[in-house]
Parts: structure tokens; C-alpha cells; sequence
């Protein structure tokens, strides 16, 4: 490495000086305002993060996923693991618009679909996250996708919900029930500790703003496909033209320039 790139990554590792940066990153995607389209779009996010893990040379597991009724996914969850994995992908949070000709419109009509990304670090025992029992509804149910062979037959997957905040999340990766409640009591306190890193950002910046909805007027970043290609981040300002590059995994410029933005915030 010549001594300008290690500058710039030097500069760069100092926009991640939190406690909770260098910690591995636990995403879900979830489908918004749009039917299939947004379901297909959904996919192309999972895509593009699991190209981005490739080529940082991180390791990534799907830990829930739920198909969509004709293409795509209405939800995944997966953890990517690797140095600093949550400190890059917290830049990712937020919703996603994309702009294209539909390939499920016979018409071939331009259509607007939404796709929600949260992230949260996957919390290691150096952070403690007291959760009292009483105050979880778990449920099991049988895990499977469409149906066929790989439907399991028994009440392995594991639903949990976090009555005092409303959080719920679920697994459904293991045959094992116990392995997937252990795992979705990972997820849950992810939730839980970002949930409390978003009260406390949102105290020192005083917006106390509501969570907005997954459609038009609240993305944090566009990408158009037609009729000009562009990949805008409205936060940072970013953008590029190589809209199929960043869909390839190279979003590391929107992560670096959001990072700077928040800072000088």
C-alpha cells in the first residue's frame, strides 16, 4: 500500500471511532410501497450488499428470509461479518428509491419502487443489553419457503417480540429451535442497542422527528435507471452515473461520503 492510500484509509478508519463501528453488522431488507416491483427491488439491495461483502472479503449469513408472492423478497435479514462491518454499512440505513422500466410491465411503463435497509452491530460481550424475560412474547412456527422438500416439519423457526418497544424479530435458518432462538436473541438485542444509539443521536442533534414511512418523500438515496442512469445520495449529495457498478457492490464512495457528512454535522 503506497503511503496516499494508507493516508486515506487512515482518515477514513478515524470517521469510525464509536464503540460499536468495529463490531460485525446485522441488516434487514424490507420491501415498501410498490407490490412486486419493490420485492424485486429488495432483491437487488440483498444483491448488491452481498457483492459489497465480496469484495471487502467479509462472510455473510442469511438468518431470516421471506419470499415474494411473484418475484424477489418481501424480507431478508443476514449478518455480514467482518472488520468494522457495522461502522461502513450504518451509512446504509435508511430508504431506498429505485426508478426503472418495469420488467413485469407488459408495457413497458416507468415505475418508482421503495425498499426500507436497517442496520444494527451485532453485539459482542463487551456491550451488555439487560432484557427482562417478562417482557417477551415467544412463539415458534415451521420454518420453509414456497413448500416442497425443504419445508421443515417441525416448530423450529422462533418468532420473538419485545413487548415494551414493539420490536419483533424471528430466524428461521437453523433446524435446531434452540439455535434459532439463540439467534433471533442476537438480532433482538441489536435492535434494542441501536434503538437506544438513535435516542441518544437524536437527544445530542434535538430531532425528534417520527420514523418515516417506506415510500415517496423519505429516501435516503435514489438510484435511476431511466430514463438516465444516476445514483444519488440525498444526504451527502454523492452521486455517480455508474448506476450498474454501484448495483455491483461498489458503494464504498457513498459510505465514505456520508461518513464525512455525519461528522461535520
Amino acid at each position: 500500500m503506497n503511503l496516499g492510500k494508507a493516508i486515506d484509509v487512515f482518515e477514513f478508519r478515524c470517521l469510525l471511532n464509536k464503540e460499536e463501528d468495529s463490531l460485525n453488522a446485522i441488516v434487514s431488507i424490507n420491501a415498501g410501497a410498490g407490490g412486486t416491483e419493490s420485492c424485486d427491488w429488495a432483491s437487488m439491495l440483498y444483491r448488491m450488499y452481498m457483492k459489497w461483502a465480496d469484495k471487502k472479503g467479509y462472510s455473510s449469513v442469511r438468518i431470516d428470509h421471506l419470499p415474494g408472492e411473484e418475484a424477489g423478497i418481501k424480507n431478508v435479514t443476514f449478518i455480514i461479518r467482518g472488520e468494522y462491518a457495522y461502522g461502513y454499512l450504518k451509512a446504509e440505513a435508511g430508504v431506498h428509491r429505485l426508478v426503472r422500466i418495469s420488467p413485469f410491465d407488459a408495457n413497458k411503463r416507468r415505475h418508482t419502487s421503495f425498499a426500507s435497509v436497517d442496520v444494527g452491530p451485532e453485539i459482542d460481550e463487551n456491550i451488555k443489553v439487560d432484557i427482562n424475560q417478562a417482557d417477551l412474547k415467544i412463539d415458534t412456527y415451521r420454518a420453509g419457503g414456497r413448500g416442497g422438500q425443504h419445508v421443515n416439519v417441525t416448530d423450529s423457526a422462533v418468532r420473538i417480540t419485545h413487548l415494551p418497544t414493539g420490536i419483533v424479530v424471528q430466524c428461521q435458518n437453523e433446524r435446531s429451535q434452540y439455535k434459532n432462538k439463540q439467534t433471533a436473541m442476537k438480532i433482538l438485542k441489536s435492535r434494542i442497542y441501536e434503538k437506544e444509539l438513535e435516542r441518544k443521536r437524536k437527544e445530542l442533534t434535538r430531532e425528534y422527528e417520527s420514523k418515516k414511512r417506506i415510500e415517496w418523500g423519505s429516501q435516503i438515496r435514489s438510484y435511476v435507471l431511466h430514463p438516465y442512469s444516476m445514483v444519488k445520495d440525498h444526504r451527502s449529495n454523492h452521486e455517480t452515473s455508474n448506476s450498474q457498478a454501484v448495483l455491483d457492490g461498489n458503494i464504498d464512495g457513498f459510505i465514505e461520503a456520508y461518513l464525512k457528512y455525519d461528522k461535520s454535522k
